[in-house]
């Protein structure tokens, strides 16, 4: 696709002081396709997840997860369909019956808005906590240092680390950098925050203390939606299930149907391991 022009920065990367600090946006996947060669990561997925509601997404290995969460913020293009938050394209601009793609600088000024966790923490190594956290607001012009490390420090009390503002990565617990990283993704005060197993790198007694932070944001009014094999988790604090298999949604509805009286065979057999 050709590019379109660039976004203006102030129309999308308002001052967090600006916005309320409790926001959400709506995200819509309108039948969704990707592809690696001849394997179908994702088939025809369309899905709605309303403002600040929790989803969690469940599935065997393989059966697209991860890829639909990446699509939601554009680290990977789709080669059909679109995503839409808040009624803006994801990646892209429409004019007339056409999506053209936007300049790289134009997509990570639309990223601003949703905020991504992956598995592995990804903090910068030669940074120390406070630094990672500060980094994005004053690289994206949204706030002085100044301000910028008043925000850290209340972020490091949202997650129970302000004694670690000073730490080094390499000096923290897998528990604790995966925390850390939440920090840094609600930083730039997101729309949507996307969570790619934030547990699946932690050892057994770590995972508490990740899940209880994320619970905590579930009751904030943040959109949140989880890749997790945390089926517990799932049950406490989703507002809504969706199984996927083969790329394709098999099923979808609240925690307590699909946890509890799954329709689809697939989901049955799934829950029917991991419980």
């Amino acid at each position: 696709m050709s590019e379109a022009l660039e976004l203006n920065r102030d129309e999308n990367a308002a001052s967090w002081r600006d916005r309320p600090q409790t926001q959400a946006g709506k995200i819509e996947i309108a039948n969704i396709s990707k592809s690696y060669g001849a394997f179908k990561a994702l088939d025809d997925v369309s899905l709605t997840i309303e403002p600040g509601t929790v989803t969690v997404i469940l599935g065997p290995s393989g059966s697209g997860k991860s890829t639909l969460l990446r699509t939601i913020n554009h680290l990977e293009r789709v080669d059909k369909g679109f995503i839409q938050i808040d009624g803006d394209y994801v990646g892209y601009r429409r004019r007339g019956d056409k999506l053209y793609e936007l300049k790289e600088k134009a997509i990570l000024k639309q990223r601003i808005q949703v905020g991504y966790v992956f598995q592995n923490f990804n903090l910068f190594p030669h940074m120390t906590v406070l630094d990672n956290i500060i980094e994005a607001p004053i690289v994206h012009g949204l706030l002085k240092r100044r301000e910028a490390i008043e925000r850290a420090y209340e972020l490091l009390d949202t997650v129970g680390l302000r004694e670690k503002a000073h730490a080094w990565p390499r000096q923290l617990s897998g528990g604790q950098q995966q925390r850390i990283a939440i920090a840094r993704a609600l930083a730039l005060n997101p729309k949507v925050m996307l969570f790619d197993e934030p547990t699946s790198a932690l050892d057994p007694e770590l995972v508490g203390e990740v899940l209880e932070v994320i619970n905590r944001l579930a009751r904030s009014g943040v959109t949140l939606v989880v890749v997790t094999h945390e089926i517990g988790f799932a049950r406490q604090v989703a507002d809504r299930v969706v199984f996927m298999v083969d790329g394709k949604i098999v099923e979808s509805g609240s925690a307590e149907r699909v946890l509890n009286r799954p329709v689809h065979q697939r989901t049955r057999r799934f829950l029917e391991k991991v419980l």
